[in-house]
């Protein structure tokens, strides 16, 4: 079974964040710029909370906030987080039950990177791709 460790060696540790302090429009043009749905919020080494472009849509703009609402308003706390040792199957349960769309990984206690669930049905799909390649290979024998 695929881990996380395995998803973020193919592909790559980085991670975006905010701090928490940081207005909302300036989370939301750093996801547009890195095509992102959701950031860190970090209080500098450490794991605040989680911005995501639902938390800006429901609670600023729903809400007649500014883009200068603090993201500390708006963000996810305290955040959902998965260890490099996850499998992609418990990840994809946790994203299912809990609804939600992003992981941080965590490890010793510090970020490690971020996984998506496009990352997970990624991850799914290819699995599922070598099963069926191996079965064709074991019938066509």
């Amino acid at each position: 079974m695929t881990t996380v460790r395995q998803l973020l060696d193919g592909k790559g540790r980085q991670v975006y964040s905010v701090g928490p302090q940081a207005p909302v429009l300036d989370a939301i043009r750093l996801m547009a710029e890195h095509r992102i749905g959701a950031l860190l919020v970090m209080n500098g080494e450490s794991l605040a909370g989680i911005v995501s472009e639902r938390d800006y849509a429901l609670k600023v703009i729903l809400r007649g906030r500014g883009g200068d609402t603090p993201v500390r308003d708006i963000m996810s706390s305290p955040v959902l987080t998965v260890t490099p040792d996850a499998t992609v199957q418990e990840c994809m349960q946790l994203v299912t039950d809990r609804r939600v769309r992003h992981l941080p990984v965590v490890e010793a206690g510090r970020v490690a990177g971020m996984i998506s669930i496009g990352d997970l049905v990624k991850a799914v799909i290819a699995e599922q791709q070598q099963q069926i390649e191996q079965l064709e290979s074991y019938i066509h024998r």
